[in-house]
């Protein structure tokens, strides 16, 4: 049971660097190595493996995360429903540094990222995925959604509910002409890391929800040098701990595994996968 967790959470050290008995699992996955090891301890009753998205030491860029091994890795353990707390810009006057913002849709600007497990393309095992075409019209669990803002809410921390995160290839950020072509389009916020990651999760029947960290306004919505890595990590780090008590709330408030009826676990039915989930 050391091993076994029903809930993930993709971020940082900072998530589960202070929890007491937590234990390290190194998982491998036929996509290769993850992020990192999982780091599985209990919060608010709950299983819970936290992997760093980006490497505990952050060596990984966001184009060069292996998303895929990230999230099968997490289901190999049982994971069953996924949080995905990140570091965004605002592109709204109103989402200044500090906003927390739980976005209903998503919009795909990335360019590299292999962004599926069904490809068609033979595993190391010589098993075959087949091509199948998932349903992502409302990418975030609804359910996540839920358990999220009623957390940011019991922290004193209106957070907005709903909003469109676009998602950049980075790593670096936007030009202002970029940014004002994304807040011309009606978008909220602008990150690098929330996509493949939905999509990856709906094909493995996971539950995923995102809380998105306003760290700036974005290049084309402020005056000035526009957005730097330093400030960006200021403002993550004067608002870590606020975020951890959010999330932490919100694995307490998240639907039994085996209660979930929401329509990430349904995104197959009727499909032949071609492949067994772990």
């Amino acid at each position: 049971m050391a091993t076994h967790a029903e809930i993930g959470v993709i971020g940082g050290s900072g998530f589960y660097s202070f929890l007491e008995d937590v234990t390290e699992v190194e998982v491998t996955t036929p996509y290769g190595k993850p992020s990192d090891s999982l780091f599985v301890g209990e919060v608010a009753g709950r299983r819970v493996a936290f992997l760093p998205r980006h490497g505990r030491d952050h060596r990984l860029p966001p184009h060069r995360i292996n998303y895929r091994a990230n999230l099968w890795a997490l289901r190999s353990v049982g994971v069953r429903q996924v949080l995905g707390p990140c570091a965004v810009g605002g592109l709204r006057a109103e989402y200044g540094p500090g906003t927390l913002l739980v976005p209903d849709q998503l919009v795909d600007r990335t360019k590299s990222r292999v962004q599926t497990f069904f490809d068609g393309e033979p595993l190391p095992d010589g098993t075959v995925p087949n091509v199948v075409h998932t349903t992502f019209a409302d990418p975030y669990c609804p359910d996540g959604r839920k358990a999220a803002l009623r957390a940011a809410q019991g922290r004193r921390w209106d957070a907005v509910d709903g909003g469109t995160m676009v998602v950049v290839e980075g790593p670096r950020f936007s030009t202002r002409a970029e940014s004002r072509w994304h807040a011309a389009m009606g978008w909220s916020v602008v990150g690098m890391t929330g996509h493949p990651e939905a999509v990856l999760a709906r094909e493995l029947g996971l539950c995923y929800t995102s809380l998105a960290l306003v760290t700036d306004l974005d290049a084309g919505a402020e005056t000035g040098e526009g957005v730097s890595h330093t400030e960006v990590l200021r403002v993550f780090g004067e608002n870590v701990e606020r975020l951890r008590a959010v999330l932490f709330d919100a694995v307490g408030a998240l639907p039994e595994t085996e209660n979930r009826s929401c329509l990430c676990t349904h995104a197959h039915d009727g499909w032949n996968l071609g492949i067994e989930l772990p």
